[in-house]
């Protein structure tokens, strides 16, 4: 059974009995200081998970029992993600719920000890070509994890492009996590850029689209053709040889057009 998904203003009405203040602004805010990251319909509206209500509940506990600025209380949630125990604080209070369900998911992540590149289009541009090349088997065992914030921060969009990029599903965080990864974080880049040329979210979209019906194939082929046991290398062979011909074919037809 799916578990249950509950709407902004739904949160709001059952924590207020334990914090009178909380309201719709003040959620968002925490959203946008990358400490909660709930899910989105494809309509657009947030959609929280039991595990997002006891991570907002662990929030305002530290905010209000303990005094703890977002900057510690955001440290103790990326520990608490990677499986660890936050630190002790001095005066505990009994009874603090940790937030729980996206930790097990993201026990085993890392957090990379270099930045994400300056430019990731061209990098995974080079990785459409060589899946092996330039490290990327050891990036694949160091995934990157970024915040919200610093998602937008290393990116340089906007909260507001961000929240339309999600809005229509073309950036989203991690599965089970509140972190962007590698992919995440080039197509965020990728949309700046674009947006100069006059290309929006809107456009992205379309891409996006294009790119689940060529991820469906690659899905068919390796079910029709995987032996057990290399269903990986199977996959990586389809995408690159997906990723050539539809590159090839952009090319020819820009070709075209130019004469």
């Amino acid at each position: 059974m799916a578990e249950a998904r509950h709407s902004i203003g739904w949160v709001v009405k059952e924590l207020t009995p334990e914090f009178p203040d909380l309201s719709i602004s003040k959620i968002r805010y925490l959203e946008t200081e990358g400490l909660l990251s709930p899910e989105r319909a494809p309509s657009g509206y947030r959609k929280y998970s039991v595990g997002d209500v006891r991570r907002l509940h662990y929030i305002l506990t530290m905010q209000r029992t303990h005094y703890l600025p977002l900057k510690v209380i955001r440290e103790h949630l990326d520990q608490i993600d990677r499986g660890l125990t936050p630190p002790k604080i001095d005066t505990p209070s009994p009874g603090v719920p940790a937030p729980q369900g996206t930790a097990p998911a993201v026990r085993s992540a890392q957090v990379p000890d270099d930045p994400p590149p300056a430019d990731p289009v061209h990098h995974h541009g080079n990785t459409n070509g060589n899946p092996g090349a330039n490290g990327n088997d050891q990036r694949r065992h160091r995934p990157v994890r970024l915040s919200r914030v610093e998602l937008i921060e290393k990116s340089g969009i906007s909260e507001p492009i961000l929240a339309e990029l999600e809005r229509l599903l073309v950036v989203t965080p991690r599965r089970g996590t509140h972190y962007y990864d590698q992919d995440a974080f080039a197509v965020a880049v990728a949309a700046k850029q674009l947006a100069s040329y006059g290309i929006d979210p809107r456009h992205l979209r379309q891409i996006k689209i294009a790119a689940d019906k060529e991820v469906g194939l690659i899905n068919q082929a390796t079910a029709a053709h995987t032996r057990r046991g290399s269903s990986r290398q199977t996959i990586e062979e389809l995408t690159r040889l997906i990723n050539v011909t539809h590159l090839a074919m952009v090319r020819s037809g820009v070709q075209r057009e130019l004469g």
